[in-house]
């Protein structure tokens, strides 16, 4: 029996809007809140584009499995459920738990990888794990985020064009978080064929490989990897690394003159942002896309004992802009 695509299409998420000042220049920030999005993220677009190119090629067998931090996770599980199809979730001890509920509460099966890869994170062993069990189980198929195309088309046919939409026609500075880096290369692909006056900035966390470094401990979710990216390690890219100090003040920042509350990841691009606006890069228009909200980590970003653990009680020197207005503007149809 062919299983058709079904549930909740992801997209036409709002923008919120904020004209800031910064040293006597006017900058309107817009952030792109993903977390409107059906299951709540930024990866309901990647795990219903990810679905659909199963199905289109005539899976799914009996599971899919995929690696997950969390978000994708979520949407996968959703949409699977949606669909009458298995799924497993991969994930690791960094993963937070009220996320291993909402998976387990949608029908996945959850397994959780302990052993550090040689990076000090875990994505490489929880691909390893997917690899061996792909290898000997024929039922399970591996949409795999991280080389497949459905990923960054997903935001080349839907975030970015929704983008365009909404704000003012002329240049811009687009941030981005970069994990699988499949948002990023979704917006250089628009960019490309739109040929939009637009500058994709890349943000990662300090100790990530993803674009390139050296291996560091981490403490995010949701943005960085242990292995650089697919799909775009062989792009130069302007690029800005920012601490988990630097995101936590601005999810703070964000919470207090924006009344939003974002994840740690969207701070991370924030920040990065912020940082760029500071030092006299930034367009008159700068948008950052915010992956997912803050209720998804009131147990790490939001939680004092966790700040405390990590060593990120204390404000960083990260100079925030005064905010002048904010307005939020609805989604766009594409």
């Amino acid at each position: 029996m062919t299983v058709g695509l079904r549930g909740p299409v992801p997209g036409r998420t709002p923008m919120l809007n904020a004209e800031v000042r910064y040293r006597g220049r006017t900058t309107n920030l817009w952030l792109k809140l993903e977390q409107e999005n059906p299951f709540g993220s930024i990866k309901d677009r990647v795990a219903f584009s990810l679905i659909g190119s199963i199905l289109r090629a005539g899976g799914p067998r009996a599971e899919i499995i995929e690696s997950t931090s969390g978000n994708l996770g979520i949407a996968l599980a959703r949409y699977a459920q949606i669909c009458d199809i298995g799924f497993t979730a991969v994930v690791d001890p960094r993963t937070s738990h009220k996320l291993v509920r909402q998976m387990r509460s949608a029908g996945a099966k959850v397994v959780e990888v302990t052993t550090p890869d040689e990076t000090g994170g875990y994505l490489l062993s929880r691909l390893d794990y997917i690899r061996g069990r792909a290898a000997v189980e024929d039922s399970l198929i591996w949409p795999n985020q991280y080389e497949n195309p459905a990923n960054p088309r997903a935001h080349a046919q839907g975030t970015a064009p929704e983008i365009s939409h909404a704000v003012p026609d002329g240049g811009l500075d687009v941030f981005l978080g970069v994990s699988t880096g499949g948002t990023f290369r979704g917006f250089t692909d628009y960019v490309e064929e739109n040929r939009a006056p637009w500058r994709c900035v890349a943000v990662d966390e300090v100790g990530s490989v993803a674009l390139g470094g050296r291996p560091a401990a981490r403490d995010l979710n949701g943005i960085g990897a242990s292995r650089t990216s697919t799909f775009v390690a062989d792009h130069d890219v302007p690029t800005v690394r920012v601490t988990a100090a630097e995101a936590v003040a601005a999810c703070d920042w964000i919470a207090s003159e924006l009344g939003v509350r974002v994840g740690g990841s969207s701070g991370a691009v924030v920040a990065g942002a912020v940082r760029w606006i500071r030092e006299g890069h930034g367009a008159e228009h700068v948008v950052v896309v915010c992956a997912d909200g803050g209720d998804r980590y009131e147990d790490t970003i939001y939680s004092p004992a966790w700040r405390r653990a990590k060593n990120l009680a204390w404000k960083t020197s990260l100079e925030f802009p005064e905010v002048r207005t904010t307005r939020v503007v609805e989604g766009s149809p594409v």
